[in-house]
């Protein structure tokens, strides 16, 4: 068996995990939002799904993930609960709508890694694969595996770590394809309305 690895005590102070137990809840809700966002971009591409929608659905997904951080940073376990699970329910909402609207999923030949300047990275078996990426409003690089090959001969350093370290994997890649939400500043302050998800 495994040797649980202890909650970090540098966690930022949120009112929601003020001890282990409400900590564990409130990651077991989050968790299940996390999964089905992960889910949607293997289906969908890296922030593509949000673009494929109207933007009265765009507007209320992407308040919806405001009220998710809120709870995260400033709310109690059951603003947790109930704002993880309606975030799930946004991310379904999207999905449908996509489907209903008869838009592409993404290409099982088709990898997509969001970057950290807010560009995609999609990585195609061969140049035969190149109209297989859709870009959809996104800022898309696409590489082939021979384009890669030669990116990992260029870093021989990278592939000494690797091979020196096996198992060793990149953590500090983010998230973030024109992020309305990374202006905000501070989740502190309500929304003017309910979201119905």
């Amino acid at each position: 068996m495994a040797t649980p690895k202890p909650i970090p005590d540098d966690r930022p102070a949120m009112p929601w995990a003020g001890t282990n137990g409400q900590y564990i809840a409130g990651r077991a809700y989050l968790d299940e939002a996390d999964m089905t966002a992960a889910q949607m971009e293997a289906k969908w591409g890296a922030g593509r799904l949000r673009l494929l929608v109207g933007p009265e659905l765009r507007e209320k997904f992407d308040r919806q993930r405001y009220l998710l951080n809120q709870a995260i940073w400033h709310g109690d376990l059951e603003s947790v609960r109930r704002e993880s699970m309606r975030m799930v329910k946004g991310w379904l909402a999207l999905d449908r709508a996509a489907t209903e609207a008869g838009a592409a999923a993404l290409s099982p030949s088709v990898w997509e890694i969001a970057l950290p300047d807010g560009g995609v990275a999609a990585i195609v078996p061969d140049a035969g694969h190149y109209s297989a990426v859709q870009a959809d409003g996104r800022k898309v690089a696409v590489y082939t595996l021979e384009d890669i090959a030669r990116l990992l001969a260029g870093f021989p350093e990278l592939a000494a770590i690797k091979h020196a370290f096996p198992g060793a994997k990149v953590t500090a890649v983010r998230r973030s394809v024109d992020d309305p939400l990374d202006s905000v500043r501070d989740t502190n302050t309500s929304l003017d309305d309910e979201i119905p998800f």
